[in-house]
């Protein structure tokens, strides 16, 4: 006869990874505001009390839903591209042609996690959106200084500016990820993509 009394009382075991993705995934479809703990344990397979045991509250499970997002393909191929391609022009044309195609993927929510879901937070969760705006504006640091890189190299010309070259570019994505959102094909994308690289300078002569 199996003896069950020390299985008495002890939560039910989940794949902790398995439970995150999933979290992600509703942030990503929803938003952080219209995402509920209700509708959260129901998409990851778990009670409650289990969440709170395993991630903290709403606010840590969605940190760590998003850098789990950062860590993914659809999440990094920015700075894959900034560390793989040798130019600085080669980089940001493959991340332009890429958001194009990752951003209104079926297989996925449409957009960019880290751009869109933090939009309509109350003022108590504006720590959520600072959090989003911080890493945002990372980005948008990592993109001068690799800019700023190729101006020394010679591949921008000393008129170019770095820093407004990076903001045309944040600004670029984020709107591509807006208009995947409102259903904007990878087509439409690609022709903004193509259209932004227009602005790209000419290099030192």
């Amino acid at each position: 006869m199996t003896d069950t009394r020390a299985k008495r009382g002890r939560p039910r075991a989940f794949d902790r990874a398995e439970a995150l993705t999933a979290a992600t995934r509703l942030f990503w479809e929803r938003g952080y505001e219209a995402t509920s703990i209700g509708e959260l344990t129901e998409a990851m397979g778990i009670r409650p009390g289990s969440l709170y045991a395993a991630f903290g509250d709403k606010k840590s499970l969605f940190k760590e839903a998003v850098h789990c997002y950062g860590r993914s393909p659809v999440g990094a191929f920015m700075g894959v591209a900034l560390e793989e391609e040798p130019t600085a022009r080669a980089a940001f044309t493959r991340i332009l042609r890429e958001a194009a195609v990752i951003y209104p993927d079926p297989a996925h929510p449409a957009g960019c996690l880290t751009i869109s879901a933090a939009t309509n937070v109350t003022l108590q969760d504006a720590e959520v959106e600072a959090f989003l705006r911080n890493l945002r504006n990372g980005n948008l640091g990592v993109f001068e200084a690799r800019l700023r890189v190729a101006q020394q190299a010679g591949e921008l010309s000393d008129a170019a500016n770095p820093r407004a070259l990076a903001a045309y570019f944040a600004a670029v994505i984020q709107g591509m990820s807006q208009r995947a959102r409102d259903g904007a094909t990878a087509a439409e994308l690609t022709e903004t993509a193509e259209l932004a690289l227009v602005a790209w300078p000419a290099a030192r002569h």
